[in-house]
């Protein structure tokens, strides 16, 4: 299917898109494709092979546990965080995995489960995509049951090896289907010039070829009603985050600091003069918590998941006007935002990449402050050609970012970088908004920029743990 604002926006557990839910996303597809082949009880042992980048930091990105919890059955949009936990515990405990009893433990396959079982290969890269795993079962006999081998590209999104071009294929005759697509900038700015509509009713039309619009509406309010969960849930966290590296959560200690801050006024009211740092706030509060195996938003990855909310925040607080809005003016903001920003999220989703294994941070972190800043642009009344401009700004000062996070964790720079990310995206907005839309370098040009980057960036810089801070700094 062509993609949508709800591929880009789609519920998971951190800490990592591409390597936690998408791994998850994987297993469970095979799992479920062993249930329907009738295979299922006669398997008698299991081998995971795990690549290139899912093998180099999986432990950190918890892409093994992703990939038990997957071959249960589990899928990354349905499972809890209490469920994670117990789930894991059991298999540790018993050393016991139920291959695909997810929603039937009686349905599943009581399967003997060792380390052994999970081989790592991390200087092996696939041809396809550096974050690629093989699932294989076999009988008592020692025969293959079933085996298949996907990649996981960034965002949750999952490909099989030998169906690229199927898949590829079966994108391009959806898109068909729609009825005002677009793959690069300039082809969306021409479909907001000859309908005399702005980019967030392009796709919102876009969308109504496989939602209603009340469908539509509802399921992008639910998924800013996730992120507030997920904000609100970290707020209420102490301490220290798991993996290691004892980074302190530092959102709780923010919040209770800017509460006091206006301690004397109405409870929803929110100081003009410390935007920023509530902007920071939403940001790190997201991010604490997708570090901690959470329930995020990918927007468009885990790793870049508080940049958009922490802008909407933005939007909904700090904006001209919203003082006096009503409930269904913020709604309408929600929406409206979201699917701008999803708008733009699709260029680099078919011209290049959000995947940090591929073409580094730039692909996430930068990817998402374009997709805010375009959203934030839209909301505020922006033209087009502004809310491009937005689009533009953002990811331009964003070229060249590694993602080399420290000890394979969604951590540091992870974290704050989403709340610089963030600022750029308000920043890029601003300046967008002063002009009349004309520039220099456009979107797409950005956007091809972006994905030449990150083919010419060496392999120590995407998501291997093998260059930058993640060797030039002391993990304890």
């Amino acid at each position: 299917m062509a993609v949508g604002v709800f591929d880009l926006f789609s519920i998971g557990i951190g800490p990592s898109s591409s390597h936690t839910v998408g791994p998850m996303r994987a297993a469970a597809v095979f799992a479920g494709e062993l249930k329907d082949s009738g295979a299922l009880e006669r398997v008698a042992s299991l081998r995971v092979d795990l690549y290139g980048s899912l093998a180099a930091t999986g432990r950190g990105h918890g892409t093994m546990t992703a990939v038990l919890l997957g071959l249960e059955g589990f899928h990354p949009e349905q499972i809890l965080p209490e469920e994670v936990e117990e789930r894991l515990a059991s298999i540790a405990e018993t050393g016991t995995l139920n291959l695909g009893g997810a929603v039937d433990p009686e349905s599943g396959v009581a399967l003997p489960y060792g380390e052994a079982d999970m081989i790592l290969h991390p200087l092996t890269v696939l041809p396809r995509h550096t974050n690629g795993m093989k699932f294989s079962v076999s009988d008592a006999d020692g025969e293959v049951l079933h085996e298949a081998t996907f990649f996981s590209v960034g965002g949750g999104f999952i490909v099989r090896e030998g169906e690229e071009d199927a898949a590829q294929k079966e994108l391009e005759e959806s898109k068909k289907e729609l009825p005002l697509p677009f793959r690069t900038a300039a082809e969306l700015m021409g479909r907001c010039s000859s309908k005399g509509l702005g980019i967030s009713e392009i796709m919102f039309i876009n969308e109504r070829a496989s939602r209603s619009e009340e469908d539509i509406r509802e399921g992008l309010l639910h998924i800013y009603s996730v992120m507030v969960a997920c904000v609100e849930t970290s707020l209420k966290r102490e301490g220290v985050l798991p993996g290691g590296l004892k980074v302190r959560r530092r959102a709780p200690d923010w919040h209770e600091r800017l509460l006091k801050e206006t301690k004397d006024q109405d409870p929803d009211y929110r100081d003009p003069k410390y935007w920023q740092e509530w902007v920071n706030l939403i940001a790190l509060a997201v991010n604490e918590e997708n570090a901690s195996g959470g329930r995020v938003v990918t927007a468009p990855t885990n790793g870049a998941a508080g940049i958009i909310p922490a802008v909407l925040y933005y939007a909904l607080h700090f904006a001209p006007g919203m003082d006096k809005a009503t409930q269904q003016d913020r709604d309408d903001v929600v929406v409206k935002f979201l699917l701008a920003a999803g708008a733009v999220g699709v260029l680099y989703k078919e011209q290049a990449s959000i995947s940090g294994a591929e073409v580094g941070c730039q692909g996430e972190v930068g990817s998402a402050s374009s997709m805010a800043a375009a959203g934030l642009a839209e909301v505020m009344g922006g033209s087009p050609g502004q809310v491009e401009n937005a689009a533009e700004i953002a990811m331009e000062h964003n070229l060249g970012l590694t993602c080399d996070p420290i000890g394979g964790l969604v951590q540091i720079p992870c974290i704050e970088r989403n709340a610089i990310a963030a600022a750029k995206a308000i920043n890029a907005a601003k300046m967008a908004l002063w002009g009349d839309g004309t520039h220099r370098v456009s979107l797409d040009e950005v956007i091809v920029t972006m994905r030449e980057t990150g083919k010419d960036m060496s392999s120590k810089y995407k998501e291997t743990a093998m260059g930058g801070l993640a060797v030039n700094v002391v993990e304890c």
